[in-house]
């Protein structure tokens, strides 16, 4: 564990000024060139075209928390508030698969495909102060929903996998410390252990990816910074946002050598909002290294 000084920083520049209430879930497409994210409390899944600078978006009919790319490119999985779906971006169409967690006042959270092509996830509590409830979820290839043997989470974030997809990252966010778990093939969760703490600091780890070194990018939500962790645990690089509410992470552009990195409006004051007018945008930095192409989800999407 450490929370020492880093060696690197590079400044993040506005790339998208979406505005997003809570921006999330930055997803990059290496078939496409397509960056996603989501608006969870905009209820609104978000797309940039690198080829041409195009933007589009398409409404949710709830608030869409995550979301995997598809093996079927004309299909995302979809972590809405209360269930999974698939979505056709062609036609707009929207197949229920599950739903999570119907009996508690919870709703999705982070969630990332796995190595093998399977989607975990998390949820958080949405009472007031949140309360570790929620758990930690895999829909398989089959499309049969499981539970993940870990604690329960107040708000599940930071899902990330390591390059040989053997070690899971996670985290419960309020608790300030990322954890890491033995994760196999067979999608048994082992050897659950602190990973690193973000030390005194009110900041608190949100979302995560992993480069092809193995190092662990996470954005920190009231921290204004975006920090890489050595897979040992000890703080590498830094890059300071302009932004005090950075969500999530991922690496994108034609060398995956792009970080991008999506924020929040949520909860700011005027004042606060006043000193940073790109808040809710997406942002993008070269960091000197590279990602790892997203994996898609592999199981079968509906028909037509």
């Amino acid at each position: 564990m450490s929370t020492g000084s880093a060696a690197t920083e590079r400044a993040a520049a506005l790339a998208v000024d979406s505005q997003c209430s809570l921006g999330e879930g930055a997803t990059w497409c290496a078939r496409t060139a397509r960056l996603y994210w989501t608006d969870i409390e905009g209820a609104r899944l978000w797309c940039h075209d690198s080829r041409d600078g195009a933007i589009a978006s398409w409404p949710m009919p709830e608030r869409l928390a995550s979301f995997a790319l598809c093996a079927d490119p004309q299909w995302l999985l979809l972590g809405l508030a209360k269930y999974l779906a698939f979505f056709n971006r062609t036609t707009g169409a929207i197949h229920r698969i599950v739903d999570v967690e119907p009996d508690l006042n919870t709703r999705l959270n982070d969630g990332r495909c796995d190595r093998q092509g399977r989607f975990v996830f998390g949820t958080k509590d949405e009472g007031a102060p949140t309360r570790a409830v929620g758990g930690f979820y895999r829909l398989n290839r089959d499309l049969t929903l499981e539970r993940l043997p870990l604690p329960a989470p107040a708000i599940a974030n930071g899902i990330a996998f390591s390059p040989d997809g053997a070690t899971m990252y996670y985290c419960d966010s309020p608790t300030r410390e990322i954890r890491a778990c033995d994760y196999g093939d067979d999608g048994r969760v082992t050897n659950d252990r602190t990973f690193t703490t973000l030390g005194n600091t009110t900041a608190e780890p949100d979302g995560s990816t992993v480069d092809a070194d193995g190092g662990i990018w996470n954005a920190q939500w009231a921290g204004a910074r975006v920090v890489r962790y050595g897979p040992d645990g000890v703080e590498t690089d830094r890059v300071p946002m302009p932004v005090s509410q950075p969500t999530c992470v991922a690496f994108g552009g034609a060398q995956l050598d792009t970080l991008y990195v999506t924020s929040a409006r949520l909860g700011l004051e005027a004042d606060v909002l006043a000193r940073e007018p790109q808040a809710g945008g997406v942002f993008a930095v070269v960091t000197g290294r590279r990602g790892i192409a997203e994996p898609f989800f592999q199981g079968a999407a509906p028909q037509g």
